[in-house]
C-alpha cells in the first residue's frame, strides 16, 4: 500500500516555466535553438518519456516554438503519452532526422545540443549544419536542472521516505542463511507494494567482506552470523530517484566495527556541517577527508579510507550535478540536492557506507532522511 500524502506530479505549468527560463538563457547566450534527445532533459522540459535508441526522437526548442521530431511509425504511441503541446514532425525510415532538424532551424544561428545526445547524432548534425553552428547545451540545461523546485523536492522527499520504509522492512527479514538475492527480491517487491515506479531502480545487498566493494560483488552471498550487512537501494516517483544506504550488524558489534562505524558517521556529519550556501562543493569532500585523516586513514584516496567522492547530485538521474568532489568549485545554492556518503573501506575486511541525502533550503542544509543511529540500530526512529 503506498505511503500517505503523495505529492502532486510535475504539471504543465511548471514545465512551461522551465521553458520560459530556458529561453531567457538561450537569448542571453545567443542560441537560436536547443535540441533535446530521448534523455531525462526531454522529460524535464516537455514531460515526454522515451528511451534512447538508434532512431532520434526528441524536441527542438526555439524562442517561439516547441517542435517534436518523431519516427513515423512511433507517432501513434507518442500521441498517447503525456507531453506539452507542440508541433509534431515525423521522419520516415529512409530519411535522415538530422535533415529534419536542419530544415527547422534554418541557415542562421547557433544550435545547442543536449549533452546526453549520442555521438552518432552529433556527427549527422555536423554534416547537415556544420560543426561551427553546434554548441554544448549542457550548461543551459544544467543551470536549470541543478536547482530543484519545491515541487521536485517534495517528490524526492516522498521517494526517500518510501525507500527508508523499505530499508526497515529489509532489516526485519535479515537472518543467518538468507541469500542476498532473496533480500534483493524482497526489497523490489516492497518498493512495488509501496508505489515505487517499477519496484527498485537498483539494489545492492552485500554481506561480510563483500561490503568492502563499493558497488558489490559478483554472484550471490549468504548471510553468516556476525556479518556486516550493507544495503543500498532506491526507486523512482514521477521519475525522481531515491537512494539510501545503511550498513550495520544484526546483534552485538565488534569493537573494531563499532569504532570504524563511528568514524564513518563522524565523516558523514562533517559533510553536512560543511554544507553552507555559497560554499564550494569541494569543501564538503575536504571535510570528510579531514575526519578520515584525523583517525589515521587515507590520506587522499588511499585505503583504508575513502576511495571515491563524498557525494553526487540526484533528481531525474541518480547521478547528476552537483558532484561533491575534490576540485569542484561550484558554490552550493538553494534547491541543490545531493548524497552524503563518504564511504569508509577496509580492503578485504568490510566497508561502511552511510548514505543519506541533503537539500539546500533558503536557510541552509536539510536532511531528507535522518542518519543512522548506531552500528546495530540503522534507523534513528
Amino acid at each position: 500500500m503506498p505511503l500517505l500524502n503523495k505529492p502532486d506530479t510535475i504539471g504543465d505549468s511548471e514545465r512551461l516555466e522551465r521553458l520560459r527560463r530556458l529561453r531567457g538563457l538561450m537569448a542571453e547566450q545567443e542560441v537560436e535553438a536547443l535540441l533535446l534527445g530521448s534523455s531525462e532533459s526531454l522529460r524535464y522540459f516537455t514531460g515526454l518519456v522515451w528511451h534512447q535508441s538508434e532512431r532520434l526522437l526528441g524536441a527542438l526548442i526555439t524562442q517561439d516554438m516547441l517542435h517534436y521530431m518523431v519516427p513515423g511509425f512511433e507517432k501513434s504511441r507518442v500521441d498517447t503519452l503525456p507531453h506539452l503541446d507542440g508541433d509534431v514532425h515525423v521522419w520516415q525510415e529512409e530519411e535522415q532526422p538530422a535533415a529534419l532538424v536542419a530544415s527547422l532551424v534554418g541557415t542562421r544561428g547557433r544550435v545547442a545540443l543536449d549533452d546526453a545526445l549520442p555521438l552518432f547524432i552529433y556527427h549527422s548534425l555536423t554534416r547537415e549544419l556544420g560543426q561551427e553552428r553546434l554548441c554544448d547545451g549542457g550548461p543551459l540545461i544544467g543551470n536549470l536542472r541543478i536547482r530543484k523546485s519545491p515541487a521536485e523536492i517534495a517528490i524526492i522527499q516522498y521517494a526517500m521516505d518510501l525507500t527508508l520504509e523499505v530499508h526497515k522492512r529489509a532489516h526485519s527479514v535479515m537472518k543467518p542463511g538468507i541469500a542476498a538475492s532473496e533480500v534483493i527480491r524482497f526489497i523490489d517487491q516492497q518498493h512495488l507494494e509501496l508505489g515505487g515506479e517499477g519496484g527498485s531502480s537498483f539494489c545492492i545487498v552485500s554481506f561480510g567482506s563483500a561490503t568492502s566493494l563499493p558497488h558489490g560483488a559478483d554472484g550471490d552471498q549468504t548471510l553468516q552470523a556476525g556479518d556486516v550487512i550493507l544495503v543500498d537501494t532506491g526507486t523512482r516517483i514521477d521519475g525522481y530517484h531515491s537512494d539510501l544506504t545503511r550498513t550495520y550488524v544484526m546483534d552485538t558489534s565488534s569493537e573494531e566495527f563499532a569504532r570504524a562505524w563511528a568514524i564513518e558517521r563522524e565523516a558523514q556529519q562533517a559533510v553536512f556541517d560543511a554544507a553552507k550556501l555559497g560554499v564550494a562543493c569541494s569543501a564538503l569532500d575536504d571535510a570528510a577527508r579531514r575526519v578520515m585523516a584525523s583517525h589515521g586513514l587515507g590520506p587522499d584516496y588511499r585505503l583504508p579510507g575513502l576511495p571515491h567522492r563524498a557525494g553526487h547530485g540526484l533528481g531525474l538521474e541518480i547521478h547528476e550535478a552537483p558532484y561533491i568532489v575534490r576540485g569542484n568549485t561550484l558554490p552550493l545554492a538553494s534547491g541543490m540536492c545531493f548524497s552524503n556518503e563518504p564511504m569508509l573501506v577496509y580492503p578485504d575486511r568490510f566497508g561502511i557506507r552511510l548514505e543519506d541525502h541533503i537539500y539546500m533550503d533558503h536557510d541552509g542544509a536539510k536532511w531528507f532522511t535522518q542518519p543512522a543511529k548506531s552500528p546495530t540500530e540503522p534507523f534513528s526512529s
